[in-house]
């Protein structure tokens, strides 16, 4: 995301609690944990320092597979903490900037499992679908200052997150959305720069690479 994003001109600011490998001379690494609200605020406010903030790709997250009797409270508080409050955060800090500019756009990750409400993921689904309902409410909210709020939503992306998930459940879901040969990481990354390209987009629509209903 980061590498296309530059080459189309951006200068990037890539958030992450680990070392980033990416090195560009329009690039710069931070470290942040984004459930760290006080973190993520004073990453945001050096961001803002160096001038305008035009883009949030809000992409952190983090996924689990649990049967819902059976999921752990720590795991369906991990996953809202890292999918839904890491995406408020980053959110409302950036959003305070746009704002303050009159002028910005966000982009939220969601997941088709929210409409397909798909068995053995419910806190998965369940922060994620916090993620939309923050969009749509931040979409209004926000209109008035010239910002635009919106998500894209994926199936399965061949990412390290779905290595381990065995390849008959990522069939099932592949097919299902109308992709059977799944969703690369270049494709996902191409969904996403055609939304933010897209002078027309509207503000709090939620758009899925996939069909799903």
């Amino acid at each position: 995301m980061a590498e296309r994003l530059l080459a189309d001109g951006w200068t990037v600011h890539g958030f992450a609690r680990g070392a980033q490998a990416l090195t560009h001379e329009r690039f710069r690494a931070h470290a942040v944990d984004v459930t760290d609200e006080n973190a993520v605020r004073a990453a945001v406010a050096v961001v803002a320092e160096a001038g305008r903030i035009d883009l949030l790709v809000n992409n952190a997250g983090t996924a689990s597979m649990n049967a819902l009797l059976l999921t752990p409270g720590e795991t369906a508080e991990r996953l809202m903490r890292v999918n839904y409050l890491g995406a408020f955060h980053c959110l409302q800090a950036v959003g305070k900037v746009m704002v303050r500019q009159r002028a910005g756009r966000i982009i939220n990750l969601t997941t088709v499992a929210v409409p397909l409400s798909l068995e053995g993921e419910a806190a998965y689904v369940a922060s994620k679908a916090a993620v939309e309902a923050l969009t749509k409410v931040a979409a209004k909210e926000l209109a008035h200052s010239g910002v635009i709020v919106s998500a894209v939503g994926f199936g399965p992306i061949d990412t390290v997150l779905t290595k381990g998930v065995p390849k008959t459940a990522l069939s099932k879901i592949n097919t299902a959305i109308g992709r059977p040969e799944g969703t690369t990481m270049a494709q996902a990354v191409d969904f996403i720069l055609s939304r933010i390209r897209d002078a027309d987009l509207q503000s709090g629509g939620v758009a899925y690479l996939g069909a799903v209903g």
